[in-house]
Formats: C-alpha cells, sequence, structure tokens
C-alpha cells in the first residue's frame, strides 16, 4: 500500500450518476489482484474521510487504472466534475482481492454482479480468462437506461443480464439467471459483488460449493483496520463479539466466512 498524487487522463460518463475515470501514476505498479480498492481524498479540505472505490482495470503497461463509481453525495460529485489534468490524493491499493488461484485451465466460474457492484468484476474475469478459466457473467441493474459496460463483458465471455423493471434482458434480479443456468451445470467458483440481498441469495444457492468469494460493500473510515467502522460478524459466535474487518480482512471473504 502507498499513498500518491494520482493524475486523471479521462473521466466518461456512462449513465445516469454514473462514472468511468481513468488514473495514471506509479501506484498502478502496486496493483496485482482483481477486487482490491483505492482509498481516495475528496479535492476539498473540509471533507476529511477518503472515499473507497473499487478498481475496475489495471493496465502496466500504459500505467493507469479506471474506477467506475456513482455519485452518492457531495464527495462522489466533486469526483465527478474533475477533468483530465486534474490530481487526485490516492490510497492503495487495499483489501485483499479475489482468489484467482483455486481454479485451474478448463474450469468454469460464475462472476455475478449487481448495480455498482459490477465494476471490479470486470477486472476479474479478465484475470480469469488469461487463466483459461470460462467464465459465465451475470449481471443485474435497475433498468436499461442505468445499464453500463454491457458490450466489455459480452466482449470476454458468455454474459447474462436482468433488471427489475425487464427493459434489458431478464425481469427480476440475476437469482432468476442463476437458478436457470444450474439446471444445466454446476460452476467450480462462484465469485459475487453487489448488495447484501444479492450476496445473501448467491450463498445460498451455492451453499455446498466451497469456492464462493463475497465482495462485501460498507461503510468505511480509515481503510486500514485502525478504526473498526466496517466490521462484519462471523458464523457459529455464540458470544456474538467476534467480527472481521471488511476493509483490511477483506472486501472479500468465502461465503463461509461471514454473517451477512
Amino acid at each position: 500500500m502507498k499513498q500518491e498524487i494520482m493524475t486523471i487522463t479521462s473521466q466518461q460518463q456512462l449513465a445516469p450518476r454514473i462514472f468511468q475515470l481513468t488514473l495514471t501514476g506509479e501506484l498502478v505498479n502496486e496493483m496485482e489482484k482483481p477486487g482490491q480498492f483505492l482509498h481516495i481524498k475528496v479535492p476539498r479540505a473540509d471533507m476529511l474521510l477518503r472515499r473507497p472505490i473499487s478498481i475496475n482495470q489495471i493496465n502496466k503497461e500504459d500505467k493507469t487504472c479506471t474506477i467506475i463509481y456513482r455519485t452518492e453525495g457531495d464527495g462522489t460529485k466533486i469526483f465527478s466534475e474533475l477533468s483530465a489534468g486534474d490530481t487526485l490524493d490516492v490510497l492503495g491499493p487495499l483489501g485483499n482481492g479475489f482468489d484467482v488461484d483455486c481454479l485451474s485451465s478448463g474450469q468454469k466460474a460464475y462472476v455475478i454482479g449487481g448495480g455498482i457492484g459490477i465494476p471490479p468484476l470486470y477486472e476479474l474475469s479478465k484475470q480469469l480468462k488469461q487463466k483459461g478459466i470460462e467464465v459465465v457473467h451475470f449481471l443485474g441493474y435497475a433498468s436499461k437506461e442505468v445499464a453500463y459496460f454491457q458490450e466489455e463483458f459480452m466482449a470476454l465471455s458468455d454474459t447474462r443480464f436482468a433488471t427489475d423493471d425487464g427493459s434489458f434482458g431478464v425481469e427480476g434480479n440475476v437469482g432468476n439467471l442463476i437458478l436457470e443456468a444450474i439446471k444445466e451445470e454446476q460452476p467450480d467458483a462462484v465469485y459475487a459483488c453487489g448488495a447484501n440481498g444479492m450476496l445473501k441469495m448467491v450463498a445460498q444457492v451455492f451453499s455446498e460449493n466451497p469456492n464462493v468469494f463475497l465482495s462485501l460493500e460498507q461503510r468505511m473510515a480509515c481503510g486500514m483496520g485502525a478504526c473498526y467502522a466496517c466490521v462484519c460478524h462471523v458464523p457459529d459466535d455464540e458470544t456474538g463479539t467476534k467480527s472481521v474487518k471488511v476493509c483490511d480482512e477483506g472486501p472479500i471473504f468465502r461465503a463461509s466466512e461471514v454473517v451477512l
């Protein structure tokens, strides 16, 4: 983990409130695992807490990385108003990242994402494909209007879509797609990132699979495990006092390791 003033090379809006921002700097050399995140300082003196945003793509040859974020408050709104040539104070990469070493060439992975949980799955899928893993994507959005990155995922591998209102892909959530898919086959590993309800569904559907990896979303403060603001309880804890920290022990956990 390092801290660096990185330079913005481009920013574009992908959908309402969804932005893709590319940064360049030496910090890219530290980025290895898909699913890690950056802790970015808002460039305004009165906003002290950094914003955790997952890494969407890593390009070491160009020394660039890409993040995709949704504007939720003043901090991310300020990010959205920046342009090429502006700089950001970035800390990272943070978090453990997805385990891609549990699979070998020829095996199959399900990659499942919902809403703003989708971005880190793109770098994950790229790395799985490089290892010779067969990947199937299941992506869910609220509607066609807020869907993004469809073509990028489709260019990598088989991609299936669902929207809450049925305006794009299958109507409903990604659970409908998954239940249909597992009638034909079972994956060797499952990777998921999205809302807590979707992660619960994934954990339940694949409860017999030991290789189910969930990326948890929690509000964070320090991002380094010091403040205990992002703890998650663990199973089989009769005292109710044991927990793990999402920022530095996660954000990715095996489904069997956490209580959702």
